[in-house]
């Protein structure tokens, strides 16, 4: 059992012990740009979290899903909808990309991003062959509700003759997709980050990818309101609905680093043997507020 895909409550601090991960670059000494890939949660108080987010830089011809069709043309990203698992994804990157970069951003702290934290990492990637940003992360708690972008053309970050144009998008609640895999019956024992003790344990929906409809109001995620904690992390969703008016999700960044003074990954390597689910160790901020 991988034990980043499953976010229920019991299991996020030991999830995080096993923060070792992998990020496979392709791009060689001499072409590679160096690249910080920053992704920040930007829910309110007691909103939803973010599973540790996939990106991916390719050639533009990596498709993550369409609208009103199902997953099941779209090896890897069920897994990562219902229980934030990028293990599969990541192979199938791999496989259709091989000269893409990708890594899992996942903070030092419990995997999942909670509302006011950030992620960065650092990456090399080669403009010739790698202009165009995709991304990926499971909205939680919920059954099966995702931020991703379906369309592989829309995030370019080098032009045509190599001129770096970077990033810096916000995903808003009305851009949550319903992965259209499992019922969203919002039940603890089968919602991920509520009460899942195990992966792909919802209601098979059979559907396809459609515009979340929300979370059930007055239903099991909204509700919450446990006092408690597990590291530092409140277990209180009230603020979770994104169909809010003026909802802010996440922000992505990507920003071309020109003095690096961090470790930047070996091109062409793997890092950290112990590979659990595809997680890359990455800093863990918290946003300063005023």
């Amino acid at each position: 059992m991988n034990m980043f895909a499953i976010f229920s409550r019991q299991q996020v601090a030991t999830a995080a012990v096993l923060g070792l991960g992998a990020v496979t670059t392709m791009a060689t000494a001499a072409s590679a740009a160096t690249l910080r890939v920053t992704v920040e949660n930007l829910a309110p108080i007691n909103g939803g979290f973010l599973t540790p987010a996939w990106v991916g830089f390719h050639d533009g011809t990596f498709d993550l899903y369409n609208r009103n069709e199902s997953l099941d043309g779209f090896p890897g990203l069920e897994s990562l909808v219902e229980d934030g698992d990028t293990t599969e994804l990541t192979n199938a990157f791999a496989a259709e990309e091989p000269a893409g970069v990708q890594a899992t951003l996942l903070s030092d702290g419990p995997p999942p991003l909670e509302p006011g934290e950030l992620t960065s990492f650092l990456l090399d990637v080669d403009p010739a062959t790698n202009q165009y940003f995709s991304y990926a992360s499971m909205v939680i708690p919920s059954n099966d509700a995702f931020i991703a972008n379906g369309n592989p053309l829309a995030h370019e970050i080098f032009d045509d003759a190599g001129n770096f144009l970077g990033a810096d998008f916000v995903v808003l609640g009305s851009e949550v997709l319903d992965g259209g895999t499992e019922v969203n019956d919002e039940l603890p024992f089968s919602t991920a980050f509520l009460g899942q003790a195990a992966p792909n344990t919802g209601t098979d929906e059979n559907g396809v990818v459609t515009e979340h409809p929300g979370l059930i109001p007055g239903g099991p995620i909204l509700s919450t309101t446990d006092s408690s904690a597990l590291n530092g992390l409140p277990l209180n969703f009230t603020g979770a609905d994104f169909t809010a008016p003026d909802y802010q999700v996440a922000r992505f960044r990507v920003e071309l680093v020109e003095d690096v003074v961090e470790d930047v990954p070996e091109p062409g390597s793997i890092l950290g043997l112990m590979a659990v689910g595809g997680f890359v160790a990455a800093s863990r901020k918290r946003k300063q507020t005023a």
